[in-house]
């Protein structure tokens, strides 16, 4: 199959390139930068120079394509074009700014969304997005059938499953697989667990908030890149699939992990230390999001293979990346 990858360079997306490309597909991958779309093409993939904003270049990239997996989205202000900054910027009270970002982040991905899916509508092509497990309602394990929940405290994104699942009625076999917030493994430099190591390093103790028994779901990079590729091969219409290695871990578990690696002490503070602890990150630390995958791996085979998450910890690589100090 020739297949379209945006957010191609990306932690998640390099590994979803490489895996399609070891099944024996082609592959062109969208990048925004010169280097990113040398080592692509160095690689064997087509790079395409460009963003997600460019809506006549994804609709020429769909329409020339089998399938889509599209893994990019504005997770930092600079991945947003000129336009979109002047907006979050100048677009009302500088405390509001986070809300216009995700805002313009969103629509920006809901627009990617229908974009694509339009190039792939009346070919039978396949559309795969990855959607975070934090859109899920938490307290409670959180399963394939779950639609999102706008409530959750990644509720934002759930405009763009909603999106990707209307696409299935249109002729598109559009699918989207859930990933947890720690995604982890070689390379990893801008997800969540180098930020908590940063964090226990800078704060001189790994936190936990209250008992820290709320979970996270958590999963290999390539693990989650050889589900993305059956969910391009084998997903019907309006699938959800869930790449979750580990159901969910106890944070204060994930937090000692870290402390033993960083030799600092782990700590338990309460939930109105989170914001000054944890920075941006405080609302999600005490969420409570297990999720579940029985059904991914009962329909479509996905057995993870890679070490799991406490492992990698143990495993000491991320405490070794100068990058992460």
């Amino acid at each position: 199959m020739r297949i379209f990858v945006t957010g191609a360079s990306g932690f998640i997306g390099s590994a979803v390139v490489r895996e399609l490309l070891e099944g024996g597909h082609e592959v062109a991958g969208l990048v925004r930068s010169k280097e990113a779309a040398e080592r692509l093409e160095a690689a064997g993939t087509r790079a395409v120079r460009g963003s997600i904003e460019n809506t006549e270049l994804l609709r020429r990239e769909a329409a020339q394509a089998d399938a889509v997996v599209h893994t990019a989205f504005y997770h930092k202000f600079s991945h947003a074009g000129l336009p979109a900054k002047l907006r979050i910027m100048l677009g009302g009270s500088p405390g509001r700014a986070a809300a216009r970002f995700m805002a313009a982040a969103v629509g920006t991905d809901c627009h990617a969304i229908q974009t694509l899916g339009a190039g792939q509508s009346g070919r039978s092509g396949a559309l795969v997005i990855a959607i975070p497990t934090m859109t899920l309602t938490p307290g409670r394990l959180a399963t394939e059938e779950d639609a999102g929940d706008a409530s959750s405290i990644g509720g934002g994104r759930v405009a763009s499953e909603k999106a990707v699942l209307a696409l299935a009625g249109s002729g598109v076999r559009a699918s989207l697989v859930r990933l947890p917030p720690i995604v982890y493994g070689n390379g990893d430099q801008g997800g969540l667990l180098p930020s908590l190591i940063r964090a226990a390093r800078s704060k001189g103790a790994a936190a936990y908030i209250g008992q820290g028994t709320n979970h996270w779901p958590a999963v290999h990079r390539l693990d989650a890149a050889r589900l993305f590729r059956l969910a391009v091969e084998q997903a019907p219409a309006g699938t959800r699939l869930h790449a979750a290695g580990e159901e969910g871990l106890p944070f204060r578990q994930i937090a000692e992990a870290i402390a033993r690696e960083a030799s600092v002490p782990s700590k338990q503070i309460q939930m109105e230390e989170a914001a000054s602890y944890f920075g941006w990150l405080g609302p999600f630390v005490s969420t409570d999001n297990p999720v579940s995958s029985a059904l991914t791996r009962e329909r479509f085979g996905w057995n993870p293979q890679e070490r799991g998450l406490l492992a990698e910890i143990a495993q000491g690589d991320y405490f070794t990346d100068q990058s992460l100090r």
